[in-house]
């Protein structure tokens, strides 16, 4: 695991921490303009617990990489527009509530502010934050070793299960024959009663018709009971 020391001397390692914006509320709040997305040197050394001139002489000292994290430098027209845009989302507080800097003004995006944490020397709050920074990695890790070990232990059971699978081959191979067997038997069984039923069926309609010649019969023996005695 790297060292704050690490951190504060290798740009790499400041790179790959650089998406982890969330660390700067962790520690404390951080007041942002308006539009919710730039702060201003004042607002960093604030939050710094610094004076400005500080976080001047480290922007100036690492200009490169503040400025590939957000850093931006605002004159003329384009300072113009973002104070025009600044006053108009200021809202019914009123223009004169939104301090405007006369010719130009820096501002830094949430992720130039964690930049700054993480080479700024002199502050108890970037200590903070580097501090959160590299705790969280290091609960990432133990998090990511745990998630391993129990991915080792589930591999080890499904190892188990396959010889399992294996011994059980035969067992359900034999299995499955004998079921077979019984499915054939079944239609067998299928097949006679059937044929008991269509004989039953036969046999049904075979007693119809003796009902029916028996009782053609019984009115034949009235008849002639009935001829005797006239």
């Amino acid at each position: 695991m790297p060292t704050e020391v690490a951190l504060l001397e290798s740009h790499a390692l400041r790179v790959e921490r650089m998406g982890r914006v969330d660390a700067l509320d962790k520690v404390k709040s951080l007041v942002m303009l308006p539009d919710g997305i730039h702060v201003r040197t004042d607002d960093v050394a604030r939050y710094f617990e610094v004076s400005t001139e500080v976080i001047k002489k480290v922007t100036q000292r690492h200009r490169a990489e503040v400025e590939e994290n957000g850093l931006r430098l605002l004159r003329g027209s384009e300072l113009r527009i973002f104070h025009r845009d600044m006053v108009s989302l200021w809202g019914g507080e009123g223009s004169g509530s939104y301090p405007q800097a006369a010719t130009q003004l820096t501002l830094y995006t949430r992720r130039t502010v964690l930049n700054v944490a993480m080479l700024l020397r002199d502050s108890d709050i970037a200590r903070c934050v580097r501090t959160y920074l590299l705790d969280a990695e290091e609960d990432l890790r133990a998090s990511i070793a745990s998630l391993d070990q129990r991915v080792t232990r589930v591999e080890g059971c499904l190892v188990g299960v396959g010889s399992a699978l294996q011994e059980l081959g035969p067992v359900l191979s034999r299995m499955s024959h004998r079921l077979d067997v019984l499915d054939r038997k079944l239609d067998v069984t299928h097949q006679v009663v059937g044929a008991i039923s269509l004989r039953l069926t036969d046999v049904s309609q075979d007693i119809v018709r003796l009902d029916a010649r028996m009782d053609d019969f019984a009115r034949h023996l009235k008849d002639l009971s009935r001829s005797r005695h006239s």
